[in-house]
């Protein structure tokens, strides 16, 4: 029969494993652990541009112009944006009040994402495990567990996908997410104030608007947290009372509208579709955490871990079988449980054979899933010091496009530009004609992109380029042909034109 732990009581009463083989594996894993976050650290100081980096630096942009009207973080058109968070906000008003410069921010911004998020997995394994050793191995299998094909994905904590991800909202949501676990654990285990409730319920909603994949899978989390835990009538009670307060702040928040979300259209679907393929290749040494799930469930059939796997998985599966592809931003939901209790096998198997046997399979496969991630080492080592097979991994970063800004481009100009170009531009305080990602509150983000198609279809007269340039206030224009009303004024890494519209 399972007995509800006290409020401090960690779920692991297994005593833990003694002699110098265990000691010399704890420090070992604790070694590695130190290693990985100083590795992330050295990567916040080089900042490696890739996916979405310009959308977040666009967004700083906007906000210390004007923190109550920002507009549209990518056009110049007056609109909310889901990015426009707390978090975000926060950004925002500290480069306007100390002037520095939107990527010196964002690295604050990451220093605080993997403060959080370490800190945030000690909590959390500590109401896991009592084992004082268990949050190294943890931190690893959660950065480390995942396959032998690479994979990069904001709100994925691969170390790879994190080295690149590590400014982003939904790193410092994730940290958020472990911290809201980790205090809701403790609060369902026995009597909590009113006021506790309330700050979760505060907590939950500030990682919503922070990111809002991530906040679901903070969602499912917190649901499998206080169904492990079946706490009292009282108890539920405060939980209603901090889900209420939740909501308010939720339909509060000024700059978008938080439940709009949920009609967002087709677009976010296709892009998500990739997210259901290879999913052996990416996500296979999982399948070792989703065994340990198997031993944690005859032993508990109520494991909290076990309970956040299945909602999961469930959430995804979902997904993929009606077409709602963006549901699989909540794979985290089943990867995360299922990584963490590989990792606390290790110290909380009951037998000690099964620890030991444990305590060898674990780390090699860490080892095959650190390999797989090796070229992350290239994001603070240049590549030609890497050995050959370790730069084979490596992926470039974007170069940016700071050489537009030194060749005149000011904040608010707008540019003519393709899609790739359009992800990056308005990182510098420039505008594009369309948006280089999905906009759900731009209502003519399709014309805007049509616009730009027909500017640089070969088979469009002058006369429509020009009109279109006219329509959109377009100042200058990133390739396509020279033209009798454009002057070339320099070209840019990779063979970029760019000219100048006359007038």
């Amino acid at each position: 029969m399972h007995t509800a732990p006290s409020d401090t009581e960690p779920v692991s009463r297994t005593a833990p494993p003694s002699g110098s083989a265990s000691r010399a594996g704890r420090a070992l894993a604790q070694i590695a652990a130190a290693l990985v976050v100083t590795l992330l650290l050295l990567v916040v100081v080089r900042l490696p541009w890739a996916g979405d980096l310009g959308m977040h630096a666009a967004t700083i942009q906007r906000l210390r112009h004007s923190l109550l009207h920002p507009g549209n973080p990518l056009v110049d058109a007056d609109t909310p944006s889901p990015y426009y968070s707390p978090w975000m906000l926060l950004l925002g008003v500290v480069a306007k009040s100390t002037s520095l410069s939107v990527f010196v921010v964002l690295r604050l911004a990451a220093l605080a994402g993997l403060g959080l998020l370490v800190t945030g997995v000690w909590r959390y394994v500590r109401t896991l495990s009592a084992h004082r050793a268990a949050p190294a191995p943890a931190l690893l299998s959660l950065l480390l567990l995942w396959g032998p094909l690479l994979f990069n994905w904001s709100g994925f904590l691969g170390l790879n996908s994190l080295a690149l991800t590590v400014a982003y909202p939904s790193v410092f949501a994730f940290g958020l997410a472990f911290h809201f676990w980790a205090w809701l654990t403790r609060a369902v285990r026995g009597r909590t104030a009113w006021g506790v409730w309330l700050g979760l319920g505060a907590l939950w909603a500030l990682i919503l608007l922070c990111h809002q994949f991530t906040g679901v899978v903070a969602s499912l989390g917190g649901l499998a947290m206080v169904l492990a835990a079946r706490p009292a009538r009282e108890a539920l009670l405060r939980l209603g009372a901090g889900l209420l307060l939740g909501l308010l702040v939720l339909w509060l928040w000024p700059y978008y509208d938080f439940f709009a979300l949920f009609s967002a259209g087709a677009d976010l679907e296709a892009i998500h579709r990739p997210l259901y393929q290879d999913l052996a290749g990416r996500f296979g040494l999982v399948l070792l955490g989703v065994a340990a799930l198997g031993f944690r469930w005859h032993r508990d059939h109520r494991d909290p871990l076990v309970l956040f796997f299945c909602l999961g998985a469930l959430v995804f599966a979902a997904g993929g079988l009606s077409g709602h592809y963006s549901w699989g931003r909540a794979l985290p939901a089943a990867l995360v449980p299922a990584q963490l209790a590989a990792a606390l096998e290790v110290v909380s198997a009951g037998r000690g054979a099964v620890r030991r046997v444990w305590a060898c399979v674990l780390p090699a496969a860490l080892a095959v899933g650190a390999w797989t991630q090796a070229g992350t080492l290239g994001y603070v080592v240049e590549r030609g010091a890497l050995p050959g097979v370790v730069a084979e991994k490596y992926r470039t970063p974007w170069v940016g496009y700071q050489w537009m800004v030194r060749a005149g481009v000011r904040y608010g100009d707008v540019v003519m530009a393709r899609t790739f170009p359009a992800r990056q531009i308005p990182a510098y305080g420039a505008y594009t004609v369309a948006p280089g990602y999905p906009d759900v509150f731009l209502r003519d983000a399709g014309r805007r992109e049509a616009a730009v198609e027909r500017y640089f279809a070969d088979g469009t007269g002058a006369q429509e380029r020009r009109a279109i340039l006219r329509e959109y206030g377009v100042r200058w224009v990133v390739g396509g042909d020279p033209a009798p009303w454009l002057r070339e004024v320099t070209v840019g890494p990779g063979g970029q034109t760019l000219y100048r519209v006359l007038p």
